[in-house]
């Protein structure tokens, strides 16, 4: 499903922080979800915004064990999530052969070794440090307190050999049955500070890095007979002539690797040459994690909720449960009324379930049922203020702007456009509740003693308190009220129309209220990324808020700010700010190049203007790309010159 740029941007939001949190998790031994889960989150993140920052980092330990440093890299790997996506990879990277191993689904961990003996054992953590669990590692299979050859004689090997702690599904199925999987089982037990349970999990190797420059193995393949003939637990390892061998493998594994005693979520690619330099970096790029396909399950529909946002009403399966990627599920959004169209869904229909980006799984598919089918019961009416509803296809919504549940849904809109800080969403609907506020318009009419009673009770109000939440709420309201016209527009609740949308059509010269207001869908339509439906509904959302729109202008309770002519040092320039500003906040600096004519990335691109940082020597990825790209780094004090016209 295509998604508004505002929609983009909130998903990408949702997603970053949905993405630290598992990562915090995961290292932290209590993982939410599945690894197909998180991957699935990470693979939507890198197709909506393939710079961001989170998919550069690794995640980070507890503080429940000492830090020590890696000896060897233990970075992510590049993800290839289909037959089109390793392909392509292939592409760039023509081999003679690719080495081809097992995909692991368990925790990554570091043994240490000096002139042969175990001397520790290290997470993952951050790729560069982890806790040392040694007194854990001791205990698990696999782990070996000391290096032999065949003949009995010590290895004179100092440096780390790589691997993945996992367990096998009959120790799940013994001991460990109530976890979700074996990789949240594994994962949490190895980090125990009591070590309780690590002598049921199993260390596989498949790599290794010798720092004493002794020399074992000249490639990739001899690195695991080495690994194995010193007595670790390895990964079968095959070799492949060509891509489509790779792609034919992969395929043969997924359908045996339920019966295989340990899970795999894929396959990992390889050239035979050990490249260092490659792997040193936090992502290598020599080699690929190629995922195997997304699992599916076939269940039956037992009914649809509607779920009901502002003026929306979005449909939602409900089928018997299922499992998928080791997560029990039962519901999925079904998007909007044409979904259910498209697909011949009926209650009682055999479904196909996909677990994808979304957090909420996807029906793919529709089938006849064994039992009784019958159609999907759809909403006539609004349950709030009784107007039937308009069935778009895309959208079942309620067209009466005076509904209470849309009113309140636009004035939390507006509050949350705007960036009026301290006006909580509790506050918001107790002021409704009240009739205090029933209009972007109202907030605009309360005083500061309006507030008080929200904050403080009869005694301390007779008492003559003052309220600083009272305060602080009146202030944070009438500090936002010079406004760029495309957050103007946004805060109106417009479906799917953001500031990046409205900031497309102020960039193709609607760039006054009064040429908003005067436009047909068809001269929108003019405008790049705009079709009829966003332009009709662009259109129709002007014209429902207009008179509150004029009101609001005309009585200059909100002043719009003018574009600013095109020979200020800012217009059409393009912005990305990184690391803490001195002398005001990142969102107030940004405000300053929207309302000269400038606009923000998140992110460094090679068409970026200017990169500004007050640490212009760190070695941070968006410090390094602005080097690669020749963008200019300037400082605070400089972007400052910039608006003055000083520079």
């Amino acid at each position: 499903m295509d998604l508004f740029d505002s929609d983009k941007e909130q998903r990408i939001s949702d997603l970053t922080l949905l993405i630290k949190k598992y990562q915090d998790s995961y290292y932290n031994g209590e993982a939410e979800i599945s690894d197909a889960e998180f991957d699935s989150l990470w693979d939507e993140l890198k197709k909506l915004d393939p710079k961001n920052a989170i998919l550069k980092k690794v995640g980070a330990d507890s503080g429940n064990f000492q830090k020590t440093r890696h000896r060897m890299p233990m970075g992510s790997q590049e993800k290839a999530a289909n037959g089109d996506e390793f392909l392509k990879w292939a592409k760039n990277h023509d081999y003679e052969e690719y080495l081809v191993e097992y995909k692991l689904d368990g925790a990554s961990l570091e043994l240490q070794y000096d002139g042969g003996d175990f001397v520790r054992a290290v997470t993952r953590g951050d790729g560069t440090i982890g806790d040392d669990i040694s007194q854990n590692a001791r205990k698990m299979s696999g782990v070996l307190p000391a290096l032999f050859d065949s003949d009995g004689k010590k290895i004179d090997f100092t440096g780390a050999v790589r691997g993945e702690v996992i367990m096998t599904k009959a120790v799940h199925a013994q001991f460990y049955a109530t976890k979700a999987n074996c990789r949240n089982a594994a994962n949490g037990i190895m980090k125990r500070k009591d070590g309780k349970g690590a002598e049921n999990l199993r260390l596989i190797v498949y790599d290794a890095l010798s720092t004493n420059q002794n020399s074992f193995f000249s490639d990739e393949e001899e690195k695991i007979d080495w690994l194995k003939s010193c007595g670790f637990n390895t990964v079968p390892l095959v070799i492949k002539k060509n891509a489509q061998e790779v792609i034919e493998y992969r395929e043969e594994i997924d359908k045996k690797r339920v019966s295989l005693e340990y899970d795999i979520d894929g396959l990992v690619i390889k050239e035979r040459k050990i490249n260092m330099e490659d792997a040193w970096r936090n992502r290598p790029d020599r080699q690929i994690a190629f995922k195997f396909s997304l699992e599916k399950a076939t269940t039956i529909l037992r009914e649809v909720e509607w779920s009901e946002s502002g003026a929306t009403y979005t449909p939602v399966g409900i089928f018997d449960s299922v499992q998928l990627n080791g997560t029990t599920v039962s519901r999925a959004s079904l998007a909007n009324p044409d979904t259910i169209r498209n697909l011949n869904l009926k209650i009682g229909s055999r479904i196909v379930v996909v677990k994808r980006g979304e957090i909420i799984p996807k029906i793919e598919e529709a089938q006849d049922g064994d039992g009784e089918m019958h159609d999907v019961d759809f909403p006539k009416t609004c349950e709030t203020c009784g107007a039937m509803l308009v069935d778009e296809g895309t959208r079942l919504f309620c067209p009466n702007e005076h509904c209470s549940k849309r009113v309140l849904h636009r004035i939390q809109k507006w509050i949350s456009v705007v960036d009026i800080r301290d006006f909580g969403d509790t506050l918001v609907r107790s002021l409704f509740a009240d009739k205090k506020i029933n209009s972007i318009l109202d907030i605009y009419s309360l005083s500061q003693n309006d507030f008080v009673p929200y904050f403080l009770n009869e005694e301390s109000i007779s008492d003559g308190k003052d309220s600083l939440g009272a305060k602080k709420v009146y202030d944070s309201i009438h500090a936002r009220k010079r406004l760029s016209l495309a957050t103007f527009v946004a805060g109106f609740d417009i479906e799917g129309v953001g500031e990046t949308v409205v900031q497309k059509l102020v960039d193709a010269g609607f760039d006054t209220l009064e040429k908003l207001f005067d436009a047909t869908a068809d001269d929108f339509l003019n405008v790049k990324g705009f079709a009829q439906i966003m332009a009709n509904t662009v259109v129709d959302g002007l014209s429902e808020n207009r008179a509150e729109m004029e009101k609001l202008v005309f009585e200059k309770i909100i002043e719009i700010e003018t574009v600013q002519k095109k020979d200020n040092a800012i217009f059409g320039k393009s912005f990305c700010f990184t690391g803490e500003l001195k002398s005001m906040k990142r969102a107030d600096a940004e405000s300053l190049v929207k309302e000269n004519g400038g606009s923000c990335k998140s992110s460094v691109t090679k068409d970026l203007s200017f990169l500004v940082t007050n640490d212009k020597n760190s070695g941070s990825a968006k410090n390094e790309k602005a080097k690669k790209y020749k963008i200019p780094i300037i400082d605070e004090n400089d972007f400052l010159a910039l608006l003055k016209g000083k520079m």
